[in-house]
C-alpha cells in the first residue's frame, strides 16, 4: 500500500542530511495518525507551513536564549534533589543510608516544570494536567502495537478515548492561553524578554489573513508540540543517563572531579557549563546507545534525487537510528559498549562517518530543541552527581520500549545515597 526505502548506509544518510528541499517531509499517513497528539503544529507540519512555524519557534531555542534559562533549570531541579534527600533520610539514621528510587517520574516532572517556565511562563503545577493527559494519550496510542505502520486507524473504543483526551488537552491549553492574554493586557510595561507563548500569540494575531479558529489552533497545536517534545524526550534521555551511570560508577567519579574543578559549590552557571567535557561525552554516548527518537522518516512529495538514487513521488524514506548508532562498521567492534571516551575529541572523531550520529534527527528538520536538551541534561547530571552516588537496583529490568520514543519499559530503579 506504501512503498518504503530503508536507508541505513552512512553515505546515503549523509545525503539525506544534506537534502534541504521542502519536497521531502514527514510521511502523511503517519502524521495523520499523530494528529490528536500534535495537531497541525511544527512536528506534523510540512512545506511552507512548517517553514513558517520553524522560523517562529526556532528563535526561542537559540543558544543565547538557552543560556538565559540556566537559572530556571537549576531552580526547577531543587524539588527533585530535596525529595531524594528526604527519601534517603527516611531510611533511618545509620551511616550512609541507601534508598531505592524509581527516577522516571521525578525526571518527567522536572523536565515538564522547565518547559512550562521557560516557554509558557508558568510552573509545572499549572501545566500538570496537560502533561498528564498528553502522557495518557501517548500510552493509549502506543498500545496499538505497530500503529505507525498499520494501514488502518485505531479501534473504535481506543479512538473514542483518544478523541476525549484531545478535547480535554486543547481546553486546558486554551485556558492557559486566555490567562496569558489577560496578563499581557493588564501589564502596561512591555517586557523585552518574551516567552514562546507570547511569540505564538503575537504571530497569530499579526496575521490578518487567518481567522480566529485557525489562530486558536495554531497556538494550541504548537503548545502541544512543545509540551510533548520539549519535556518527554529530555526526561527519557535523563533516565537512560542515570541507568548507564549507575552501571558505570567510575564515570560518576570523573564527573565529580570535573564539578569540583569548575563549580566547587556544585551549582553550574551558563559560563561554566561548556567546560564540562566529561558530562558532554557521557550524554553523547547515552544518546548514541539509547536515542529517544527511533527513526527519521520522510516522504517524497515530488520526484527527488538523494545521492545517486532517484526517489519517486510518494515513496517513504526511513533511517532506523538505533541500528546506525550501533553499526560496528561505523563505530568499531565495541559499538554496543558504553564508552564515552569515544567522544573525547567530539563527534567528528568518534566514528568513521560523523553523519551517522543522528540523535536529534537529520537534515533541515534537525531537532529545534537540541541546545535546550543538552544544557538541561548537563545541569540535571551535574546537580544529581554532585549530591548523590548511585548504583543500579537489582530490581531494574532492562526492556527498552517504543512508545513514540524509546524509553525504559519498566522504569529505571537505582540505589541512591548522599555523598
Amino acid at each position: 500500500m506504501k512503498q518504503h526505502l530503508y536507508v541505513n548506509q552512512p553515505e546515503l544518510v549523509r545525503e539525506l542530511n544534506r537534502c534541504m528541499t521542502l519536497n521531502l517531509g514527514k510521511p502523511t499517513y503517519i502524521t495523520n495518525k499523530l494528529a490528536p497528539l500534535l495537531g497541525n503544529g511544527i512536528l506534523r507540519a510540512n512545506g511552507f507551513s512548517w517553514a513558517h512555524q520553524r522560523k517562529l519557534v526556532a528563535a526561542e531555542f537559540f543558544m543565547d536564549k538557552v543560556k538565559g534559562m540556566v537559572g530556571l533549570m537549576i531552580e526547577s531541579a531543587q524539588p527533585l534533589l530535596t525529595k531524594w534527600e528526604q527519601i534517603i533520610e527516611g531510611q533511618g539514621s545509620g551511616a550512609n543510608p541507601i534508598a531505592e528510587v524509581k527516577v522516571d517520574e521525578y525526571l518527567r516532572e522536572l523536565s515538564a516544570d522547565v518547559i512550562s517556565r521557560v516557554c509558557f511562563g508558568h510552573s509545572y503545577s499549572k501545566g500538570k494536567e496537560v502533561f498528564s493527559k498528553l502522557r495518557s494519550m501517548q500510552k493509549a496510542m502506543s498500545k496499538e502495537g505497530g500503529f505507525l505502520f498499520a494501514p488502518s486507524g485505531f479501534r473504535k473504543k481506543k479512538q473514542n478515548e483518544i478523541n476525549s483526551l484531545e478535547s480535554e488537552i486543547e481546553s486546558l491549553i486554551w485556558d492557559l492561553v486566555k490567562e496569558r492574554k489577560r496578563e499581557c493586557s493588564e501589564d502596561s510595561s512591555p517586557s523585552s524578554e518574551k516567552d514562546l507563548m507570547q511569540l505564538l500569540l503575537e504571530s497569530s494575531m499579526s496575521d490578518e489573513n487567518v481567522g480566529k479558529e485557525f489562530s486558536k489552533s495554531f497556538i494550541v497545536d504548537n503548545c502541544k508540540n512543545i509540551y510533548f517534545a520539549g519535556h518527554e524526550t529530555t526526561a527519557v534521555a535523563a533516565s537512560w543517563c542515570l541507568m548507564l551511570l549507575a552501571l558505570h560508577p567510575e564515570w560518576q567519579d570523573r564527573i565529580r572531579v570535573e564539578v569540583s574543578e569548575h563549580c566547587p559549590n556544585g551549582i553550574p552557571d551558563a559560563d561554566s557549563l561548556p567546560l564540562f567535557k566529561t558530562v558532554t561525552m557521557v550524554i553523547q554516548e547515552v544518546l548514541r546507545l539509547y536515542p529517544p527518537a527511533a527513526f527519521v522518516s520522510r516522504e517524497a512529495y515530488e520526484d527527488i534525487k538523494i545521492g545517486d538514487l532517484n526517489i519517486p513521488k510518494g515513496v517513504c524514506v526511513w533511517t532506523l537510528i538505533p541500528t546506525i548508532h550501533r553499526d560496528p562498521k561505523v563505530w568499531g567492534p565495541d559499538a554496543n559498549e558504553f564508552k564515552p571516551e569515544r567522544f573525547s575529541e567530539g563527534v567528528s572523531k568518534a566514528c568513521k562517518i560523523p553523519h551517522a550520529y543522528v540523535p536529534f534527527g537529520a537534515g533541515n528538520r534537525l531537532c529545534l530543541g537540541k541546545n535546550f536538551a543538552m544544557v538541561q541534561l548537563k545541569i540535571v547530571l551535574i546537580l544529581i552527581i554532585s549530591k548523590f552516588s548511585f548504583t543500579l537496583s537489582p530490581g531494574y529490568m532492562h526492556s527498552p520500549a517504543y512508545r513514540m520514543i524509546v524509553e525504559p519499559g519498566h522504569g529505571v530503579h537505582i540505589l541512591i545515597q548522599k555523598i
